[in-house]
């Protein structure tokens, strides 16, 4: 049985999931399990992944969904829930090991450095990094793990339109604090250079605020969609 199932949600991912996948094959070689969720993928997404992953599984479309199907398909202790543009640093299989033989339940994730080098993404990894940190709430882009007891104890993934990591991560903070691993993995920044960095920041946290107001997530869904890249 694999100690750790890696669950990538994707949707049209075809020019960047053999990178991603690759980068995964020695977790694979040591036995973990690795589980792409498809979307319903328009281009070569699922064929150009079966080949390197254990399983490719269909779902409806949604991040929530998808992870979600990801976990019930899945034989690890560990769960750790990816995104396609991000990669997990080599060292970390050492510590995700150790924490998936622990006894206790356990949830963390990632610190997060963003892939663009101008000097004002290090400034908003440090304020991603320190918010999570003192709050205990995480996002996608920061890498989520949690044993498989624990996740099924708090009722999975909040099958919401957005933000179902932080909904996840509230829930999972009632019971414990995150472990955080400063790794970091790295993660794109197109979101950001796309749209620009101050509208974007603004527009993520406004959404954010809104939610924590209780507006539906499929409102707050529709505005995040021109930035979104959906999986």
């Amino acid at each position: 049985m694999p100690e750790i199932s890696i669950i990538i949600p994707v949707l049209d991912e075809a020019p960047g999931i053999v990178a991603c996948l690759m980068a995964l094959q020695a977790w694979r070689a040591r036995g973990h399990e690795l589980i792409v969720v498809d979307g319903g993928s328009q281009d070569r997404t699922t064929e150009l992944g079966r080949p390197l992953a254990d399983q490719v599984v269909g779902a409806p479309r949604g991040r929530a969904v998808q992870m979600n199907y990801g976990a019930a398909a899945s034989s690890g202790n560990l769960l750790l829930f990816l995104h396609a543009d991000t990669r997990i640093p080599a060292n970390a299989l050492d510590s995700l090991e150790q924490i998936a033989r622990k006894q206790q339940a356990a949830w963390g994730r990632f610190d997060v450095r963003l892939t663009s080098r101008k000097p004002i993404f290090r400034i908003i990894e440090r304020a991603m990094n320190l918010r999570s940190r003192l709050t205990g709430i995480a996002t996608g882009d920061q890498t989520l793990f949690v044993h498989r007891r624990l996740f099924e104890q708090i009722g999975r993934y909040p099958e919401l339109a957005l933000m179902e990591d932080i909904a996840l991560s509230s829930r999972l903070r009632r019971i414990s604090r995150p472990v955080c691993l400063r790794g970091p993995v790295i993660t794109s920044s197109r979101r950001w250079e796309q749209d620009g960095v101050i509208r974007t920041v603004f527009r993520m946290w406004w959404l954010r605020l809104l939610f924590f107001f209780g507006v539906n997530t499929p409102a707050l869904a529709r505005r995040y969609r021109p930035v979104r890249d959906d999986a």
